[in-house]
């Protein structure tokens, strides 16, 4: 475990936010993708694809639960703006808006859907490990950054290591040692254990401790 690699990744992350970018990549490794996967899982980032040195498709990048109709299409096809099934039958799709807004049934034009285009196209990426980056979307509210700050706990030179009942005083906000209490809203702390890489919050519930890794605000 390479905790300079991992401060640069942090450093990373507060300069792409505060640069307000979309998509940042960083290089590859099993701390890297635990720990980036921790970060997706609380909210801090939207995506997490493996690629190589340019870009993913951004259809790859899109949340599944949003709905991946384009809006110039709705004018044409209105119906596609309601959930629907995963397996659905066209037809009875197009009779039932058409019984609903007591419309001739329509029909529609072949349009190439998110689903389709997932199906047809596979991300190349490199045999070279070296090669490899992790792509991440980066989340913004009300034209702030999601990520503000990223800083490592443990220092490569000094790694703290923290009982469950530590840890326990840390989520509720007071200090453990070296280590200070979760006070922010939105704070979080991420504990690298025998289980892999979990929140604090969640090292607590489940009484395990571990190194102190990461606190994200």
């Amino acid at each position: 475990m390479s905790l300079v690699n991992l401060a640069h990744v942090c450093s990373h992350l507060q300069n792409a936010s505060r640069a307000r970018l979309g998509l940042t990549s960083i290089p590859v490794s099993k701390l890297h993708v635990a720990l980036m996967l921790g970060l997706q899982k609380e909210g801090f980032l939207s995506s997490v694809a493996l690629g190589g040195p340019s870009p993913p498709k951004p259809f790859l990048l899109q949340d599944s639960i949003a709905d991946p109709t384009p809006k110039h299409k709705i004018s044409d096809e209105p119906w596609r703006v309601f959930p629907e099934p995963d397996e659905v039958d066209e037809k009875a799709l197009l009779e039932s808006w058409a019984k609903a807004t007591n419309s001739p049934i329509p029909t529609p034009t072949k349009a190439t859907t998110t689903r389709s285009m997932e199906e047809s196209y596979e991300e190349s990426v490199p045999e070279n490990p070296a090669r490899r980056r992790l792509w991440l979307g980066l989340k913004y509210w009300n034209n702030e950054p999601v990520l503000s700050k990223m800083k490592l706990v443990s220092k490569p030179t000094r790694r703290i290591w923290l009982n469950s009942d530590d840890i326990g005083a840390i989520v509720r906000g007071r200090d453990a040692g070296y280590v200070k209490g979760i006070s922010k809203p939105g704070e979080c702390l991420f504990v690298t254990t025998d289980r892999g890489i979990l929140e604090a919050r969640e090292c607590a519930e489940k009484r395990i401790g571990g190194m102190m890794l990461v606190r994200v605000v």
